[in-house]
């Protein structure tokens, strides 16, 4: 199976929600939008929406960028999943 445009199931340009978890404290919200407007400049900060875990250690981030292709998509998913501040990306 070749690894072209036309065979991803999402249509680019879109807006696409990225949840993003981690440790909880004051800097992780700032770190992760960091990483996200190396990918996507534009992308607007106070969009994020923050949800504590029950204990209040962790949070969970959902960011929602306007990605233009998928090949920006992995690369914003790479940066992401791989940040030492980062546990886990969905």
């Amino acid at each position: 199976m070749s690894d072209t445009a036309s065979d991803s199931l999402i249509e680019y340009p879109c807006d696409f929600p990225i949840k993003v978890m981690g440790e909880a404290h004051e800097d992780f919200a700032g770190t992760v939008c960091h990483v996200v407007r190396a990918h996507a400049p534009d992308f607007d900060a106070g969009s994020i929406q923050a949800r504590a875990s029950t204990g209040g250690r962790y949070v969970s981030l959902t960011c929602t960028v306007r990605v233009q292709s998928r090949e920006q998509l992995d690369n914003l998913y790479r940066d992401l999943s791989t940040h030492p501040a980062v546990a886990m990306v969905l």
